[in-house]
């Protein structure tokens, strides 16, 4: 299963480039999740980064889960057309279109997000507000989860009494 994590801010050059941290494109062993990355444009005007094992189990999935065969056809028919291959260069950078940047409002500054199986390019701004809008939730939910893992650690774990007589 791909992990990908982390957050990381950057700039798009002047010629649309985008520079893709080595942590995560190490990260994504061709042989398992393909060599072939495609940009997608993603709910919200998030623009995602996807392998191309990954982008395919995304669709298939997701038509899927459309119960009207039309719908389906028209659901692969825009996933595909608002999606382009992409190339890294000797660099590690990619090339954004101006079509895909007004799209998603990204500016000349972006934070790249890993997000377990793809990454997501945000205009640094809206990440922000994001992160921030988000992060009271997510507090409770991680100190929620901490709790569940400590009483199940103790349910699990055997406590052996002290014995006064060894």
């Amino acid at each position: 299963m791909l992990k990908l994590s982390g957050q990381y801010e950057y700039s798009i050059d002047g010629k649309n480039r985008l520079f893709i941290t080595t942590k995560l494109r190490s990260m994504i062993d061709a042989k398992v999740f393909g060599g072939d990355f495609l940009l997608v444009l993603c709910p919200n005007g998030i623009v995602g980064l996807y392998p191309e094992k990954c982008f395919d189990r995304l669709v298939a999935e997701a038509a899927a889960k459309i119960p009207a065969p039309d719908d389906a056809v028209d659901f692969q028919r825009m996933m595909y057309a608002l999606s382009s291959p992409v190339e890294f260069d000797n660099q590690g950078r990619i090339l954004i279109s101006d079509k895909l940047r007004k799209r998603a409002n990204l500016g000349s500054q972006v934070t790249v997000v890993g997000v377990r199986d793809h990454i997501e390019i945000w205009n640094t701004a809206d990440w922000d507000r994001y992160e921030a809008e988000k992060w009271p939730a997510f507090e409770k939910q991680i100190v929620n989860a901490w709790h569940e893992l400590l009483v199940k650690d103790s349910q699990e774990t055997e406590i052996i009494p002290n014995n006064p007589e060894e």
